[in-house]
């Protein structure tokens, strides 16, 4: 019986030794990691790395979507100039945002004197 438990001892401290090495494999990995580069240069590689995925991902969703992706493009370009092509439909006196039939005097009120 006392053999046995010398066999489970030996084991034990085997496995322990080893998980202790790998421990500490692994602090020394991380502390050369953490060596070599600056908060700031860590995050500001992470911040990059995410743009670029994000950038992947619009240019495949772009791709996968021409159709809708050219009807934004002239929906925004109508929009830019809209100024233009409304004064090809409208008339000079139009233009500065008054009524064609629009007359000051008639709008204008006096306030009754009651």
């Amino acid at each position: 019986m006392s053999e046995d438990k010398f066999r489970r001892l030996k084991e034990d401290r085997a496995l322990r030794d080893a998980s202790l090495a790998l421990l500490k494999a692994d602090v020394a990995n991380l502390r050369a990691d953490l060596s070599g580069k600056g908060i700031g240069d860590r995050l500001m590689g992470r911040i990059s790395e995410g743009a670029v995925d994000v950038f992947d991902e619009a240019v495949d969703v772009a791709n996968n979507n021409r159709g809708v992706l050219a009807t934004l493009i002239a929906a925004i370009l109508v929009w830019f100039a809209r100024n233009p092509i409304i004064s090809l439909f409208t008339d000079d006196e139009d233009r500065d945002g008054r009524a064609a039939n629009y007359d000051d005097e008639d709008y204008r009120q006096e306030p009754d004197a009651a």
